[in-house]
C-alpha cells in the first residue's frame, strides 16, 4: 500500500503503552522491516511507536541511515498507541497502507497478572481498535492484515505434541487476551470479508489461519 505517492507500504503496529516494536522479538521486527525494505517492488514501511523518553528503537536502528530523523529511506515511524482509536484512525487514513501487520503486545506472562486489565486493554482490545479503524478508514476490501498470536493461547495443553485440533486453553492473563485478539480477526474476517490471518509461532513450526478458518502448518 502507499504513502501518497508510493506504489505500495505497510503499516507495522507496535504502540500500547509499555508494548512497541521495544517488545517484539529482535527476530520478528528486524527480519519482517528488513524483508519488507528489501522488497523487489516499492515497498515504504510505516511503524507505530510509544512515545517515550528515550529512543527505543534499537532493535530496528541499523535500518535508519539516521535514526533521529526518522525519515530517512523508505521507513518512517509514527507516533501511536493501541490504547488510543483516535490516534490509530488518523495514522490509518494518512497512510492509506495496503499490508498491516499487528506487532504490538504487553507480552511478559508474569507481568500480565500484576497488570492483567491494561494487558487486556492493548493485547486485545487494541486489536480490534486497530481492526475497527481499518473499517472506519473504508479500507477494508484493500488491507492484508496480519495478527502476531502466540503459543500461549494453549496455555495448559490438553495434549501432547500439540496438533492443529488442539483446543486453545490460555492460562494467564497474556494468553486470555491474545485469545480475544484471535477470535476478533476471525470475527472481522468473516463479518466483512477482511483478508486476515492469525499467525501462531510455535517452535520451529508456525501455525497460519487462512481466510477460511482453517488451520495449516508451515514449517520453517
Amino acid at each position: 500500500m502507499g504513502h501518497h505517492a508510493t506504489p505500495s507500504s505497510s503499516l507495522q503496529a507496535g504502540g500500547g503503552g509499555g508494548t512497541g516494536w521495544e517488545r517484539v522479538s529482535c527476530s520478528a521486527q528486524s527480519q519482517l522491516s528488513s524483508n519488507s525494505l528489501s522488497a523487489s517492488f516499492k515497498l515504504q514501511v510505516h511503524g507505530i511507536v510509544r512515545r517515550s523518553s528515550s529512543f527505543n528503537t534499537g532493535r530496528i536502528e541499523h535500518l535508519y541511515k539516521n535514526p533521529q530523523a526518522h525519515i530517512e529511506g523508505n521507513m518512517k515511524l509514527h507516533y501511536g498507541d493501541l490504547t488510543d482509536s483516535t490516534c490509530l484512525v488518523k495514522i490509518i487514513n494518512e497512510v492509506k497502507p495496503t499490508e498491516i501487520y499487528n506487532l504490538g503486545a504487553q507480552s511478559h506472562v508474569k507481568i500480565s497478572f500484576d497488570l492483567a486489565e491494561y494487558t487486556a486493554d492493548v493485547d486485545g482490545i487494541g486489536t480490534l481498535r486497530l481492526l475497527d479503524a481499518i473499517k472506519t478508514c473504508g479500507l477494508i476490501n484493500s488491507v492484508k492484515f496480519y495478527q502476531a498470536s502466540t503459543s500461549e493461547l494453549y496455555g495448559k495443553v490438553q495434549e501432547i505434541p500439540q496438533k492443529e485440533t488442539t483446543p486453545f486453553y490460555p492460562r494467564s492473563p497474556y494468553g486470555a487476551a491474545k485469545l480475544y485478539a484471535y477470535w476478533i480477526v476471525v470475527n472481522f474476517r468473516e463479518a466483512y470479508n477482511l483478508f486476515a490471518v492469525d499467525c501462531i509461532v510455535i517452535g520451529n513450526s508456525v501455525l497460519l489461519v487462512h481466510c477460511g478458518g482453517k488451520q495449516s502448518v508451515d514449517s520453517k
